[in-house]
């Protein structure tokens, strides 16, 4: 008789999209497979409410039982956390972890308080409805939204929001053996773990990438990165890798974006941003178009994840060294190409003008000649200048120059 086998999946990590894309392919695995169960090691600061619900569905839906272990110790299933762990047939956490503080805080960010209401009072149903089916304390489960407390492991399991407590993995498994769970199906199963072979679940490459680039701190870096490289590429036309790499930054940065809740009202002052200082540099604005440019860069960044859950916002160790540091980049950038364009010229018959010389011979209305910028010049002089005087260009005419004495 073929042994036991029980699937773990770790999730250290806020609550997106991705997460329930691991979490339902977990499931579908362990139920195709046979699997005894499926432990979900949970250690999440919260997520996204519309994921939560999809995870929640899936857990409750599941043709194999569902175990979510809040581990290792320090861990905590924080707002969304608490869902999932509610929604589980057996939950349990391990000593030194806590549960709780489900209060959707910023939800209702900009939003009346009539709406922050609703909006707590729907997530306390779902908390109580969840509670309840699992026989957990319904009760606290409420509190847990409308009041945002958090408990620790002991306490959780005196107020019966968990099942047990376990200390590691293998513990968990010896304390669940023989327990008995209702699936969705009203199918009775007895859990048989004490000897069962674990299995591990790894992430494949393409969860590792979209777990990284959907971290708000790194979607904001890859924007920036993206503006940029766009910038160099339009300012000096034919460079191909800088609009290149913008190019890619940019559409992982709008595919992370489309999965994270960003403010698109700051995207487009961050996009505008970039067209200001770009125009900076085609239109003599005397930094008009630069000063609001980097205004915009400013409160765009500010505004971008202003709305995200905790776990999703931008971190301000990334922001502000970021921001700093690409405005100082924009804008050192700008001010050295306007210093270009508006710079007198050096070179060719316009850059002679207000150039120093002396004269060789003689020079008057009809003219002689002159030594200036390294060149014997033909000049004119509206009156009679003597030789070896020091002279000031101040008009080409031609292949002339017209000269006056230095005062």
């Amino acid at each position: 008789m073929a042994a036991e086998k029980v699937y773990i999946l770790p999730i250290q990590e806020a609550i997106t999209p991705i997460t329930n894309s691991k979490i339902e392919k977990a499931i579908n695995k362990a139920e195709k497979e046979g699997a005894s169960c499926l432990v979900i090691e949970l250690d999440t600061p919260g997520g996204l409410v519309s994921t939560t619900r999809k995870i929640v569905k899936n857990i409750l839906s599941a043709e194999v039982p569902v175990v979510v272990y809040v581990y290792p110790s320090g861990a905590h299933a924080a707002s969304a956390g608490t869902f999932i762990t509610l929604a589980a047939h057996i939950a349990a956490m391990a000593p030194g972890t806590n549960i709780g503080a489900a209060h959707p805080v910023t939800m209702g960010r900009g939003k009346d308080e009539e709406m922050m209401r609703k909006a707590a009072n729907d997530l306390a149903a779902f908390a109580k409805s969840l509670a309840k089916l699992r026989g957990r304390n319904a009760r606290w489960a409420e509190k847990a939204v409308l009041k945002s407390v958090s408990i620790s492991a002991e306490e959780a399991l005196k107020l019966k929001v968990i099942d047990l407590i376990a200390e590691n993995p293998n513990d968990l498994l010896q304390k669940i053996d023989g327990r008995k769970v209702l699936l969705a199906n009203n199918k009775e199963v007895i859990l048989k773990t004490k000897d069962a072979k674990t299995i591990t679940l790894k992430e494949s490459f393409r969860d590792k990438l979209l777990r990284l680039i959907t971290n708000p701190n790194i979607s904001y870096i890859l924007l920036m990165l993206g503006l940029a490289g766009l910038y160099f590429e339009f300012s000096n036309p034919g460079a191909i890798l800088p609009g290149v790499i913008g190019a890619l930054c940019l559409i992982f940065a709008f595919y992370s974006m489309h999965l994270l809740p960003i403010n698109y009202a700051g995207l487009l002052l961050i996009l505008l941003s970039g067209l200001f200082f770009f125009l900076e540099i085609k239109l003599t604005s005397y930094g008009l178009l630069a000063l609001v440019g980097l205004l915009s860069l400013i409160f765009g960044s500010l505004m971008l994840f202003d709305q995200s859950p905790e776990g999703l916002k931008l971190a301000k160790e990334v922001l502000f060294p970021i921001l700093g540091s690409t405005a100082l980049f924009f804008v050192g950038i700008t001010f050295l190409a306007a210093k270009a364009v508006l710079r007198k010229p050096t070179t060719g018959s316009e850059g002679l003008i207000g150039e120093t010389g002396k004269t060789l011979t003689r020079v008057g209305p009809k003219g002689g000649q002159v030594f200036v910028h390294g060149e014997i010049w033909q000049a004119i002089s509206d009156e009679e200048i003597p030789e070896d005087t020091e002279v000031v260009v101040e008009k080409v005419e031609g292949f002339r120059l017209r000269v006056k004495r230095k005062s």
